[in-house]
């Protein structure tokens, strides 16, 4: 092999490997009961969804899923 082709391919595992830290961070989206019920509730903290940890994770997932991708793509090309 390659050195090109190693170099990616660990960049791949260590994208990998971010992707499943970053998802398995991530809280879960159901709210349940509760959610439903106090729906007014939440327009104080939607103003700033942009600023918590979850925004933050949900932006990192798709640039991290996006990087895994490209770099999937770039070992298939290549090989």
């Amino acid at each position: 092999m390659s050195t090109l082709v190693i170099i990616i391919t660990v960049l791949q595992l260590l994208t990998c490997l971010f992707l499943t830290l970053v998802v398995l961070l991530q809280s879960g989206k159901r709210s349940g009961l509760s959610g439903a019920i106090s729906g007014a509730a939440d327009t104080f903290l939607v103003k700033n969804k942009a600023k918590t940890l979850d925004a933050k994770l949900a932006k990192a997932t798709k640039w991290v899923a996006c990087a895994f991708v490209v770099l999937t793509l770039v070992l298939n090309i290549i090989l």
